[in-house]
């Protein structure tokens, strides 16, 4: 029997659940589909435990679904060529430890040594996907590897059993009433319009909450607990801990708990539309075939807005109605249009244009399938190394 390849995963959580969230799944992938012993060092294990309720919050060293999780406090520590793995990965420029850097220079052979980019789409990242880095002391080599939206980029992370799934569970639709019957969603709210909402707290939620709730078409409005806060609050009435909720006009909010990443994914493929932020969620609901607003995390000097123009360019260029809302909702620019938005007005846009945009959401993601996975594109990769 031969001796499984290794690989150690640095993950520092900037975006709360986005870094952590992306992380999991390639760590669980890498286990599971490709069977190589997987090691994900992470600095914040409260927020990897409200997505994996499994993790244990005072753990140093741990293992949760066939992954060994290790607590990383700190830069310092010594290690030696039988702490590296055969593969390292640093996600998104994370400076790992500077003697375990040292340690990978002994071994022979060297390790494959990635760092995985963010995900853009900009066109300048055709170009950088697979570019070296010399080490500028050590006999090393790390390659850039890009997630993107084109067989020239990584692809996008997905699992190898997720597209089967998911039809599996859409064309189900006593499935989907009875997953979403556990968070308190009746019948009646069945047949509204669903909607998830996952968003940073400066999103104009409290402007479209009023839209809806004034709207003719029913709204139901499913929010994960402690996602803008203060609207779902105002608009409760009360306290927006998990299990509340309340309807007002047309449209009913309810509070949800966090739940594990297979039953979020269900959450966007049983919903209409879906609002997502950062990265990783972001993915998921491409790949859920619906249609989706993306809520770019912020960067200095709006580069978000730069890179959020950059994928509505590839993903809607001929769809101005969810372009024109998708910037809005992050407080960009939009156009030839006013600068503040009329929430009513762009909302309207939306639902008129809902079976096209549905329908381009789907085309989409039978478009990404065809550049691979990002889990099987690296390791393919990492095979042509010396």
């Amino acid at each position: 029997m031969t001796t499984p390849l290794t690989l150690h995963l640095f993950c520092r959580v900037v975006d709360n659940y986005g870094d952590i969230g992306i992380c999991w799944r390639l760590a669980r992938q890498l286990q599971q589909e490709h069977h190589i012993s997987v090691t994900l060092w992470v600095d914040d294990l409260p927020s990897f435990q409200r997505i994996c309720p499994e993790v244990v919050l005072d753990a140093e060293l741990q293992q949760v679904a066939g992954v060994t999780i290790r607590h990383w406090r700190s830069q310092d520590g010594e290690y030696t060529a039988a702490d590296v793995a055969d593969i390292v990965i640093e996600f998104f420029a994370c400076d790992i430890p500077p003697n375990y850097i040292a340690a990978m220079a002994q071994c022979e052979p060297r390790p494959r040594w990635f760092n995985l980019e963010g995900l853009t789409a900009e066109e300048w990242v055709e170009g950088c996907h697979t570019l070296t880095s010399p080490h500028p002391r050590l006999p090393l080599t790390k390659h850039f590897f890009f997630p993107g939206f084109t067989d020239k980029t990584g692809g996008l992370l997905r699992e190898a059993g997720l597209e089967q799934e998911r039809l599996q569970f859409q064309a189900d639709p006593a499935a989907m009433a009875d997953f979403l019957a556990r968070f308190g969603v009746t019948a009646e709210e069945m047949v509204a319009t669903k909607v998830s909402l996952f968003c940073y707290p400066y999103a104009p939620v409290a402007e479209l909450f009023e839209v809806w709730q004034n709207g003719q078409k029913p709204v139901c409005c499913l929010v994960p607990e402690g996602v803008a806060s203060a609207a779902v609050q105002a608009f409760l009435g009360s306290e927006a801990q998990a299990g509340a909720f309340a309807t007002r006009g047309a449209l009913t909010v309810r509070v949800l708990p966090f739940v594990p990443q297979p039953d979020y994914d269900k959450l966007l493929w049983a919903c209409d539309f879906n609002f997502v932020r950062g990265e990783d969620s972001f993915v998921r609901a491409q790949w859920a075939g619906r249609p989706f607003v993306w809520h770019i995390y912020p960067q200095d000097e709006n580069l978000h807005h730069k890179k959020l123009r950059a994928f509505l360019q590839r993903y809607i260029a001929a769809l101005p109605s969810l372009a024109a809302f998708s910037l809005y909702w992050n407080h960009a620019e939009v156009p030839g249009a006013a600068q503040q938005a009329d929430w009513g007005a762009v909302w309207a846009a939306v639902e008129a244009d809902m079976a096209e945009i549905t329908e381009k959401s789907a085309d989409w993601q039978r478009q990404m399938l065809k550049n691979g996975d990002l889990a099987s594109n690296l390791l393919k990769f990492a095979t042509t190394l010396p």
